[in-house]
């Protein structure tokens, strides 16, 4: 539990001084640190666009994508997609 809380007080740390974020990285982030709180995961957590979206109140597949690809290009995330819809794609958060 103790790693999780240090997951997102991280994230929140760095992101009050990080311009580039809006808040669909930053919602996007929440739903993903919501989803590894569900699974009790200590920091990697198997994701599906199709849950993610909807969780993160996001309603376009290009920003969903974008804000993926920015929050791992940002080093706020490690994303491995699977193109596989069965296996899921996976996130890791950075320790």
């Amino acid at each position: 539990m103790r790693d999780q809380e240090a997951i997102l007080s991280s994230f929140l740390e760095k992101a009050d001084n990080d311009d580039r974020l809006l808040p669909s990285h930053v919602s996007l982030f929440t739903a993903l640190y919501y989803l590894l709180r569900k699974t009790g995961s200590k920091n990697t957590v198997k994701i599906s666009r199709k849950k993610l979206m909807p969780l993160a109140k996001i309603h376009s597949i290009s920003t969903y994508h974008r804000c993926i690809s920015d929050l791992t290009a940002f080093n706020y995330i490690i994303y491995q997609p699977s193109y596989d819809h069965y296996l899921g794609s996976m996130v890791t958060f950075p320790t």
